[in-house]
């Protein structure tokens, strides 16, 4: 059964649950107009699945009704705001992966690489991640065991609140590895901090670090095994696979390699009984969710109740333009935003995916040479997210303007590239299985044993990351990982502004903190260079 989370139901019923607990400016922290209490919601047990709910509908749509009305955050368009939108935005635009042609005010300056700590999209993604963290929170803290006694929710029912708990303990480590990630250090509240008393102390990212590591090692053993959970929703393949993520990246976050962690978890997922799919491109699909072995965990769209101009709506329509036929992607118009530069066109074959199937771009019309960012055919589209289902047809909305297509946030096929890069640096395992396991990836996308290779290194795996994950969200955590984002070692078109590109300052490895946040909270020290 697929979770599809978004009806009028469940945004009523999440509404209560929202006590945001940073330091927000107001008009970025304020709570939509409800008679609904935390009280009248809680006392009922029926409620408590459209509460988690909305805690997983973060991820995909920005507001309180469904889709883009109402955002839960304020100061900027609801649409624009979506947490997948801003993270796919903040992952890929300051990479080689992707380039958009918007002039819109901020950015430009992602692609650029410099941005400030007043850049309005930065912004947006740093008070999504800490909404999420607080509305799961406020969940967690209502369905304490004590909580649940003195509501007389007691049985099957308090069993499942129990678990319906700890996935919202797993949906705020998610957001806290996301802020480890893109910001390193930031404000720290969990469900025993008290609401509104003082500002949120700070937490430094090594902290942080074991603190993500304590809670996924805790809950590992309290979720349901995997692939037995409803599909989006998070089991312990879920929890080991943000396990691999975050050891994977120990050395960037705390110092200290954890590859030996990263190679054992990735395992764990590998042997949980997940397959390749064995087309590559239905993974991408407007009925990816059917019959999908590979997805380990998803956030998830529907064209009819799950509407959103961000997501996978944004991710499609803004990758078409030009000539290219928007009713070949499923849709009623191109955005004319996103390609990808020559490094990404260059690491396949061909650019029409004749022989490597994951390198299909649009090259009709098209430059390959990016002289200008505004300019749509400046780049070569890529031919990958679709709001097509397998038999060709478009997905559920008539009009063509939302889509279905869910977007795969953890997949075996990155658990194979984990564990391979994990044993090239020294984690143990087998250099043999490493090789089997690229190589099975390699055999989907060729459709035979042509693309095999008889060996492989650390750059051979950024580059096989990059043809496996374009566009999946993965691309400048990789760069940052082997030492290529800032460097001027590897340069992508206009890499720090310069057509060329150039090196860039290392404190660009983290994002600033809002100068908005460090004006309302003390407690906060802005990352180095901003």
């Amino acid at each position: 059964m697929t979770f599809r989370y978004i009806n009028k139901t469940i945004f009523t019923a999440g509404i209560a649950a929202v006590l945001f607990l940073t330091s927000c400016e107001n008009d970025l922290n304020r709570m939509p107009e409800s008679e609904v209490t935390s009280a009248s919601v809680y006392a009922d047990f029926a409620n408590y699945k459209s509460v988690l709910a909305k805690i997983y509908a973060g991820l995909a749509v920005s507001g309180q009704n469904g889709g883009d009305g109402d955002p839960d955050i304020g100061g900027i368009d609801g649409g624009t705001s979506n947490y997948l939108r801003q993270y796919f935005q903040l992952q890929e635009l300051p990479t080689d992966e992707a380039v958009v042609a918007w002039n819109d005010p901020s950015l430009p300056d992602l692609h650029n690489m410099n941005w400030s700590a007043s850049n309005d999209f930065i912004r947006a993604l740093y008070y999504r991640i800490y909404y999420q963290i607080a509305i799961s929170n406020e969940f967690i803290r209502e369905t304490s065991d004590e909580k649940l006694a003195s509501r007389n929710i007691t049985g099957a029912n308090a069993e499942e609140s129990r678990l319906f708990r700890n996935e919202a303990r797993f949906m705020r480590a998610l957001s806290y590895f996301h802020a480890i990630d893109l910001f390193g250090n930031g404000p720290f509240v969990t469900e025993a901090t008290e609401v509104g008393i003082t500002p949120p102390p700070r937490i430094e990212r090594a902290a942080l670090f074991a603190y993500i590591e304590n809670e996924l090692k805790e809950l590992e053993n309290l979720l349901k095994d995997p692939r037995t959970n409803e599909y989006g929703r998070a089991d312990k393949a879920a929890v080991w696979m943000l396990l691999s993520k975050l050891y994977l990246n120990a050395e960037v976050y705390t110092g200290q390699g954890r590859y030996s962690d990263a190679r054992v978890y990735a395992e764990k997922v590998i042997n949980a009984g997940y397959s390749l799919k064995t087309n590559y491109d239905e993974l991408f699909l407007a009925d990816n969710n059917v019959a999908n072995n590979e997805v380990i965990f998803s956030v998830n769209f529907d064209g009819i109740n799950t509407r959103t101009y961000g997501g996978t709506t944004y991710i499609i329509h803004a990758g078409v333009g030009g000539t290219m036929p928007p009713e070949q992607f499923g849709i009623n118009s191109g955005w004319g935003g996103l390609r990808s530069t020559k490094n990404i066109v260059n690491l396949f074959p061909n650019a029409t995916g004749t022989l490597d199937k994951r390198g299909r771009f649009y090259t009709d019309g098209q430059n390959l040479e990016i002289n200008s960012q505004t300019v749509f055919t400046d780049g070569y589209p890529l031919i990958k997210f679709k709001n097509l289902k397998k038999d060709g047809t478009k997905g559920s909305d008539d009009t063509g303007l939302y889509v279905d297509t869910d977007f795969p946030l953890f997949r075996l096929g990155e658990a194979y590239l984990i564990y391979a890069e994990a044993v090239l640096r020294g984690g143990g395992g087998s250099n043999a299985t490493a090789l089997q396991y690229i190589n099975l990836l390699r055999q989907r996308a060729y459709g035979n044993t042509s693309g095999n290779v008889a060996s492989i290194n650390l750059d051979f795996i950024l580059d096989e990351r990059a043809r496996e994950l374009t566009w999946e969200a993965t691309r400048r955590t990789d760069l940052i990982r082997f030492n290529k984002f800032t460097s001027g070692s590897y340069l992508w078109p206009f890499k720090g502004g310069v057509k060329d590109g150039r090196a860039v300052e290392d404190f660009r490895k983290l994002y600033p903190i809002p100068n908005t946040d460090l004006t309302a909270n003390p407690n906060l020290i802005q990352n180095p260079g901003y």
